[in-house]
C-alpha cells in the first residue's frame, strides 16, 4: 500500500518540476475562483491503476476537490469508459492534469502487463515478483502498480532485505564468506532482515545449503529443466526464486517446476503506458 507521507512528498516534487515558477498558461487564461469538472476517459483496454494517486494529486492542490470514482484500481477497463469525475478550481484541474495522466498511464501499463503474467500462473504455486529495475524516484508507484496487477513486491530498496548477488559474492571471495559476514553484520547491527543468495549453478546451490543461515535461494539464469534438480536438493528448506530470461512465453514452464517465485524485471521496464485523457465537462 502507498504510504501517505511518501506519496505527498512525491507529488510535491513532481508538481514543482512541472509547474516551476507558475503554470502561466492557466494563470493567464483562467480566473482564480473559476470552478469546473473534468472526467478521466479511458481510451485503451487494460487494467486500471493510479486512482488513489490521482485523487491525492488533486486534493494536494485543492482540499475542496470533489472526486467521484466510477472504477477501482485493479479492475479491467475498456476504451470508452470513464474512470472518475473530478470537480475543483479549474486552475487545479489544469495544473494537475499532466501529472495525473503521466502517473495513471504508466501505472495502468504496468498493472496490465503484470496481470498478463499472473493470469498465466493461475492454478500454480509460483508467484510473480518485481525487481529494482525501476524508474528513479518513481519506484513507489511502479511497485504499487505491480501489486494492483496481482504481482508481489520484492524488496523496496537496498535497505529492507539482504540480497547477495554475483558481484557481492565475487568481491567477497565466495558464497560462504559473503554469507558469514552478512550474518555477523546483521547480528552486530541488530537488524532483522531476510537474506537471499544468488546461485549461478548447481554447485552454488550445494554451497548455500552447506553454509545455511539464509531465507531464499535465487536460481539465476537456470533454464526450466535445471530447476527441479535444484529444488530436489533444497527440499523446501528455503524459499526459491527463478530469475533471468523469464518471459510471458516461458513463465508457465517455470511455474510447472514448483519454484516459489519468478522475478520479472520486464513487468516494469517493458510495460507500455496506456492511453487515458482528462477532458473538461462543459454544460451547454
Amino acid at each position: 500500500m502507498l504510504q501517505k507521507e511518501a506519496l505527498e512528498q512525491f507529488i510535491k516534487a513532481a508538481l514543482a518540476e512541472d509547474i516551476g515558477s507558475g503554470d502561466h498558461s492557466t494563470l493567464a487564461s483562467i480566473p482564480a475562483e473559476t470552478t469546473g469538472t473534468a472526467r478521466l476517459k479511458i481510451k485503451e483496454d487494460g487494467v486500471l491503476a493510479g486512482m488513489e494517486v490521482a485523487e491525492a494529486i488533486f486534493r494536494l492542490l485543492d482540499d475542496s476537490t470533489r472526486f467521484v470514482p466510477f472504477k477501482k484500481d485493479g479492475e479491467t477497463m475498456q476504451a470508452g469508459e470513464v474512470a472518475f469525475e473530478v470537480s475543483a478550481r479549474v486552475r487545479t484541474l489544469l495544473s494537475a492534469e499532466r501529472l495525473v495522466l503521466n502517473c495513471m498511464q504508466r501505472m495502468s501499463g504496468i498493472a496490465t502487463l503484470t496481470r498478463k503474467y499472473t493470469d498465466r500462473l493461475k492454478g500454480y504455486h509460483t508467484r510473480v515478483l518485481d525487481t529494482r529495475k525501476t524508474t528513479p524516484n518513481f519506484r513507489m508507484l511502479e511497485k504499487e502498480a505491480v501489486r494492483i496487477g496481482g504481482g508481489v513486491n520484492h524488496r523496496i530498496g537496498l535497505y529492507d532485505m539482504v540480497m547477495l548477488k554475483d558481484n557481492h559474492i565475487d568481491f567477497s571471495g565466495g558464497i560462504t564468506p559473503a554469507v558469514e559476514r552478512v550474518v555477523a553484520y546483521l547480528k552486530e547491527k541488530q537488524l532483522d532482515l531476510k537474506i537471499e543468495v544468488e546461485a549461478r549453478n548447481i554447485d552454488d546451490v550445494k554451497e548455500i545449503l552447506q553454509v545455511g543461515q539464509v531465507h531464499r535461494i535465487m536460481l539465476d539464469n537456470f533454464p526450466p529443466e535445471q530447476i527441479p534438480p535444484a529444488l530436489d536438493l533444497i527440499k523446501g528448506q528455503y524459499e526459491t526464486e527463478a530469475s533471468g530470461g523469464i518471459t510471458i512465453e516461458n513463465v508457465e514452464a517455470y511455474a510447472k517446476t514448483g519454484v516459489d517465485f519468478v522475478s520479472v524485471g520486464a513487468i516494469i521496464h517493458h510495460a507500455v503506458s496506456l492511453d487515458l485523457s482528462l477532458k473538461a465537462v462543459i454544460h451547454s
